[in-house]
């Protein structure tokens, strides 16, 4: 098999962080579907560590794995489209060196994809795997499900909130070209910002049998073997916030304030009067009293 003619592209990200690595690259090997060729992103970390990782696998599987070293850490967006560039195939994935797939996730995310030329990509239902560390290596301490009332996703969702993460999404490559790359000025969320400006444009799809992607998480785990989602859990909501204001301000700029004020009153007279409903009669009436006899008081 030419790796220069896969159809899938698979972008690792790592950093200082070789057992997850190769633990990744085997999670990858185990694929039922073997047209791939992936790119690892060494951010910034050991290159020395990476390499002897590289230098462990098999043969066929090391023929199909390149490698882009960065000297010092470009931060996640910059190494995600250092591997993306490098690719030219079909479809693209990150697939981050602490997750793992369903050995049938490619399997069905391609063949998704090839029976629905209008999606631009496929996301898969996905399962919180966490976490702990036990002499030295890291082992599964329990499971939860990701978005477990998820049936479809959807423009209005993603508005809210990203419904999947990078491990579960298969996507046309070629999207790139339409919509740029992940932004680099954005360090945690920075997929979340990229499925809004695909999701604006194209449908995506979703496989939501089965969990066929794993989220790895390591709570109370600090440093580089930390799962963003916990070590970065205050970019994560700064950058969100920062996405949400520029739109905002863009929209503001083309249509003018109106809408924006009457909707920040609007929403918050709204969330006041339904907690108000939620009260009993008798806190209701207790506040009537507690009103009639500071308004005596007062007299």
């Amino acid at each position: 098999m030419d790796p220069t003619e896969a159809r899938v592209g698979i972008v690792v990200r790592t950093k200082n962080r070789p057992q997850l690595l190769a633990r990744a690259l085997a999670d990858i090997a185990d694929q039922t579907y073997q047209d791939w060729r992936v790119e690892v992103v060494d951010d910034g970390g050991d290159a020395a560590a990476v390499d002897r990782v590289l230098s462990a696998l098999p043969d066929a599987v090391r023929a199909r794995v390149g490698v882009v070293h960065h000297d010092v850490s470009q931060g996640r967006s910059a190494a995600a489209n250092a591997g993306i560039r490098r690719l030219d195939t079909e479809y693209a994935v990150l697939h981050d060196d602490d997750d793992r797939w369903a050995p049938g996730f490619l399997a069905r995310t391609v063949r998704w994809l090839d029976a629905h030329p209008g999606h631009v990509g496929v996301a898969v239902r996905t399962e919180i795997v966490y976490e702990a560390e036990r002499d030295g290596a890291f082992v599964e301490v329990g499971r939860a499900p990701f978005w477990p009332g998820l049936h479809r996703i959807t423009y209005s969702e993603l508005l809210r909130v990203n419904r999947f993460v990078p491990i579960a999404y298969l996507y046309r490559r070629a999207v790139h070209d339409e919509v740029g790359f992940y932004r680099e000025d954005v360090h945690a969320a920075e997929d979340w910002e990229f499925n809004l400006r695909v999701a604006a444009l194209h449908p995506i799809g979703f496989l939501g049998e089965e969990p066929l992607a794993f989220w790895h998480q390591r709570a109370g785990v600090e440093g580089e073997l930390g799962n963003s989602m916990f070590a970065l859990a205050q970019d994560h909501d700064d950058y969100d916030m920062m996405v949400r204001d520029e739109a905002l301000r863009a929209y503001v700029a083309e249509h003018g304030a109106g809408l924006p004020l009457y909707l920040t009153r609007f929403l918050q007279d709204e969330i006041a009067r339904q907690l108000d409903e939620r009260r009993s009669l008798g806190e209701r009436a207790t506040d009537m009293v507690r009103r009639w006899r500071r308004e005596r008081r007062m007299r």
